[in-house]
Formats: C-alpha cells, structure tokens, sequence
C-alpha cells in the first residue's frame, strides 16, 4: 500500500498539467508581448461616408479593399493550432459582410446566406478553386469549405456579378485587421524574433523586423 501511495503522489494533478500546457503556448499574460502601430493606407477611392460598407476593388490588375484597410500578421516558425474555429463569410444585402477576411491554413469557413433570393459563391483563385453552388437562405448544412493552401482567394457570386470578397489565408496563428485609420495591435504573442508584415492589396505587403520580449509591448509604424 505504501507503494500505491508513492507512485499516486508521483502523478501530476490535473491542475499541473493545465499549467505546464499553458507555459508550452505561452499562455500566461506576464509571459506574452503586444505589439500595436499603424499602417500607412492608400487614400480611399471616394469621399468617406459614415455608413459606407466596405467594398472589393480591382484597379490595374490589384486587389484591395475600398476604403483601404490592412492586414498586420507575425511571421515565423509557430505550431499549427490543435483545434481552429469555424469562419464565416455571410451575404446580406447583396454583398459580404465581411469583405476581407484573414484565416490561418486549416480554417473551415462557411458561407451563411442571410438575403431572401439565392446565392451561388465561388472562386478561381490559385490558393483555392471551388463552387458551392446555388443554394437558399435556409440552406443547412450551410455551405462550406476548407482552406487549406496559404494565399489569396478571391470570391464571386455567379448570380450578382458586382459582389467581391477576400479571404486572406495564411500560415500564422497571429494577426489582426487594421481600421481604417491604419491602427493595429496585435496581443498574446510568443517572445523571439520575427518579421512582421502589413499586407495591404494583392501587390503590396510591407514588412519589418521585430524582437519581442516577454511582458513589453512594441511600437511598430509601416512603413
């Protein structure tokens, strides 16, 4: 029996092993690094309007949004996440409601319709070609797909050709969308060096050196 006892005090508690898990990702506060900043955007195509919704634009073969917003990420050697959220990429009022989307490789996004006539999504882009077909409203499951290839992918609707939508694929777990006014701040983020990148349309993607130190936040402006 006292041998029972020993080797029970030897097992780590539950407890133990949630902790040293969160020290393997970095999950204490204390041990994370923050940086924020701006990016430099290109004017908007037209005057700034409260309610206006954001819009995909194609000029001299380059995509962006319209107004223009950023898409500010970490590069580096990092872990794929065990387990990725489902994205969405919703249609109301004949459009996206969310035009410019960044996920991390593996991500499943759905394409929920939220109008009352059909919609047909689809994309010829390298980083991903797919049709989801023509399907209603109350479509379920609701249409899907998975990103598995980094890069850009352009979206279409076969049946509202003035629809665009992008959905930014990339290989790090770390990255946020920037406002309209180029601010950014990316939090939780492991210590070492890496290179940070702003990517901005389908032809420009700045980028800068950082070190990160546990606790510190860096302030980072492109360019």
């Amino acid at each position: 029996m006292g041998g029972a006892k020993i080797k029970d005090a030897m097992k780590p508690s539950p407890l133990h092993i949630v902790l040293c898990a969160l020290v393997a990702v970095g999950g204490f506060a204390s041990a994370e690094a923050t940086i924020e900043g701006r990016v430099e955007l290109p004017k908007a195509h037209a005057a700034p309007v409260v309610t206006r919704r954001y819009e995909i634009v194609t000029r001299g073969g380059i995509v962006s949004t319209d107004p223009p917003t950023a898409v500010v990420y970490l590069e580096g050697s990092f872990g794929r996440p065990t387990a990725l959220p489902t994205a969405q990429m919703a249609q109301k009022d004949l459009g996206f409601v969310t035009p410019l989307l960044p996920v991390v490789v593996g991500t499943k996004v759905e394409f929920p319709n939220l109008d009352d006539t059909y919609h047909n999504i689809f994309s010829y882009s390298e980083a991903k070609r797919f049709d989801l077909g023509r399907y209603r409203p109350d479509e379920r499951p609701i249409p899907s797909e998975v990103f598995d290839k980094p890069g850009l992918v352009t979206l279409h609707c076969d049946i509202h050709e003035h629809m665009r939508g992008l959905i930014l694929v990339l290989v790090t777990p770390y990255f946020t969308k920037s406002d309209t006014g180029g601010r950014y701040r990316l939090a939780a983020l492991p210590a070492g060096r890496y290179t940070l990148k702003a990517w901005i349309s389908s032809k420009t993607t700045l980028e800068h050196p950082v070190e990160l130190k546990n606790g510190a936040t860096l302030h980072v402006d492109f360019p």
